[in-house]
């Protein structure tokens, strides 16, 4: 029997591979820019079209390749990150599987540009679906420059496969934030189809962190320092007032790479028990810094989950540090008469001597001063001028209130026989006898529900369910036809999002502004909203956005079939009556009135049935 088990071609392999290691053009974006880090650039540029999927490009000024390292790069299992097994319990760089550039070589049409600084001409390499086009000398900048297009050219199954524009791109914001967070020392700077998206300058960390958030970011922020023999802790925590719905603004470092760890996720927020409101997400960067050979790196192909040594003292120690540092700074309240007031001295002033308080007083002051002093150059110049002219000016006072002494005792004297005081008037109906009963046509059942008796029986209506049906179909009516009513602003508002939340709130300003909402220019770090719609209060508009940002980070897009379904159905769930609210007579005929009007009665805009429908003969069933 001839043997049936062979070699796969390296062109399969790579794509095989590719799978697990590019999964959307935001998996090309974070190898480059991990390999750029690697090369020890200093200055990194991202440029990107229609959200990776036609080009992501990656320029950087690290120390380029020569001619071998130039074709070897290509290959599986090439690598200059490790040179043995034992490698890997040390590893101090981004990348070390040497599969990144081969899968990504695999699935696209790839440029490269690269030249070292001691080489005076550099060297230009063009690959297709893994087979090499071009080799040529070109005279080019110290550096490397990736050029991916085309990305799935081969794969048609995979490119379609990928989401919408607005959500790639965001997946994109996010490789690109997680990399320039890590090293602020290094210059980056992002364009997306033509436009400057970030230009982060070398920094610290703080200034990093409030270039790529902008906003109000920087007061929000508390900072976290603790060194211990098992990890090394700084960063950021952001106050319990500024949390957020979700979780876009929370990142964990281990020697200076991005990892997801819901472990010790659940240590920082212990460290906020009692200080958030439900559902809220408070915002941390945090940077652990821990010897490399009490880590395991190479247990996930996107390298973002990281095994400890000791998970339980690093929990123990990151709850205490952030915890520490919300008291310090008076973030969290303290209630506590055994405490020992030493421990609330600020660590600037454990070491200060103590200094004899002084006293300070004001020898000019006179309580019997009038309350306008006049300047004596002033008072001498006046005296003069009028007791000369032989007249005499009364100073002015501001006992006002004695003008009205003595008022109490002239009442008595006021004629009072010639005046006639109103009485109520009492009006009388024709139809004394009738009492004119409003009968109730619904009622509220444990402020959930509302119940309205029909002609053979009941109909119990969600109203959480019931009311965003109704308003979901009237946002989408407003954007349909573009006459979204609106109601202006005395006073414009000004909201403060990320970069990233402003590109999406620009990419879906026509749909929101066919709603009702009216916006002014947008400055650099902000939104201006002048106008909202009528059913919008000014309080609800932070609400609504956030919302309508959190629904597109959770990729809800997927069960819309347009960008104006998504924004309809995000604004009539964050403006819906909610469970628990007590709602008069009115607001419930209101409800199941506009529910039984609209198209669609049955499900609400997620698919939920809305109400139900209580026969008689089922009642009569139960007796």
């Amino acid at each position: 029997m001839p043997s049936i088990i062979q070699l796969l071609p390296d062109h399969v392999a790579n794509q095989i591979a590719a799978g697990e290691v590019v999964q959307r053009p935001a998996s090309v974006v974070k190898e480059l820019l991990e390999n750029a880090v690697d090369a020890g650039a200093t200055d990194i540029k991202l440029i990107v079209k229609d959200a990776g999927k036609t080009l992501v490009q990656v320029i950087d000024n690290g120390q380029g390749m020569n001619v071998t390292d130039a074709r070897m790069c290509f290959e599986r299992h090439a690598t200059s990150k490790i040179r043995q097994a034992e490698d890997l319990f040390s590893l101090c760089t981004k990348g070390f599987r040497g599969e990144a550039l081969a899968s990504i070589a695999a699935i696209a049409h790839v440029e490269l540009k690269t030249k070292q600084e001691a080489d005076e001409l550099g060297h230009h390499i063009i690959i297709e679906g893994s087979k090499y086009v071009s080799q040529e000398v070109a005279v080019l900048p110290t550096g490397t420059s990736f050029a991916i297009k085309n990305l799935f050219f081969n794969i048609p199954a995979r490119r379609n496969f990928l989401k919408s524009e607005i959500v790639e791109q965001r997946h994109i914001i996010d490789e690109f934030q997680r990399v320039a967070l890590a090293h602020p020392q290094i210059h980056f700077s992002m364009y997306h189809n033509g436009s400057d998206v970030y230009n982060l300058p070398i920094s610290n960390i703080r200034q990093r962190i409030v270039n790529i958030f902008a906003g109000k970011t920087n007061e929000k922020l508390v900072p976290v320092e603790e060194e211990t023999e098992i990890v090394k802790v700084s960063g950021f925590a952001s106050k319990p007032e500024f949390a957020k719905k979700n979780r876009s603004e929370q990142f964990f470092f281990v020697n200076d790479r991005f990892i997801k760890s819901g472990y010790l996720h659940h240590a920082v927020m212990s460290a906020y028990d009692g200080l958030l409101k439900d559902g809220a997400q408070p915002s941390y960067f945090l940077y652990l810094t821990v010897p490399p050979s009490s880590i395991d790196i190479n247990i996930h192909p996107t390298k973002t989950e990281i095994k400890f040594d000791d998970e339980k003292a690093l929990y123990a120690i990151l709850r205490a540090a952030v915890k520490h540092s919300l008291g310090q700074f008076n973030v969290a309240p303290v209630l506590d008469f055994d405490r020992d007031p030493s421990l609330d001295t600020p660590y600037d002033f454990r070491n200060a001597s103590a200094a004899t308080p002084t006293v300070e007083f004001n020898g000019d002051y006179n309580p019997f001063a009038d309350n306008t002093p006049i300047s004596p150059s002033r008072e001498s110049s006046s005296f003069s001028v009028n007791h000369a002219a032989g007249r005499h000016f009364p100073k002015a006072t501001s006992n006002w209130d004695s003008l009205y002494i003595g008022l109490e005792n002239e009442k008595d004297s006021i004629p009072t026989s010639g005046f006639e005081f109103e009485t109520d008037v009492i009006t009388s109906s024709l139809f004394d006898d009738v009492t004119d009963k409003a009968v109730t046509k619904t009622y509220q059942l444990n402020r959930k529900y509302i119940v309205s008796p029909i002609k053979n029986g009941m109909v119990i209506v969600h109203q959480h369910r019931a009311h965003q049906r109704i308003l979901y179909e009237g946002f989408l009516k407003s954007i349909t036809i573009k006459k979204g009513l609106s109601q202006q602003l005395l006073f414009p508002l000004h909201l403060y999002f990320g970069a990233e939340e402003l590109v999406a709130i620009d990419e879906m300003k026509d749909s929101l502004t066919n709603v009702g909402f009216v916006f002014d220019t947008n400055e650099a770090e902000s939104v201006i909203v002048s106008g909202v719609p009528v059913n919008v209060s000014e309080s609800e508009v932070t609400l609504v956005l956030e919302q309508l940002l959190s629904d597109l980070h959770s990729d809800i897009p997927l069960t819309s079939f347009s960008q104006s379904d998504q924004i309809a159905k995000s604004m009539a769930q964050s403006l819906a009556v909610k469970t628990g609210v007590m709602l008069n007579e009115q607001d419930q005929e209101n409800i199941v009135n506009g529910l039984f009007a609209c198209k669609e009665q049955n499900v609400c805009p997620f698919q939920k049935t809305t109400f139900t429908t209580l026969r008689v003969e089922d009642i009569d069933k139960k007796f």
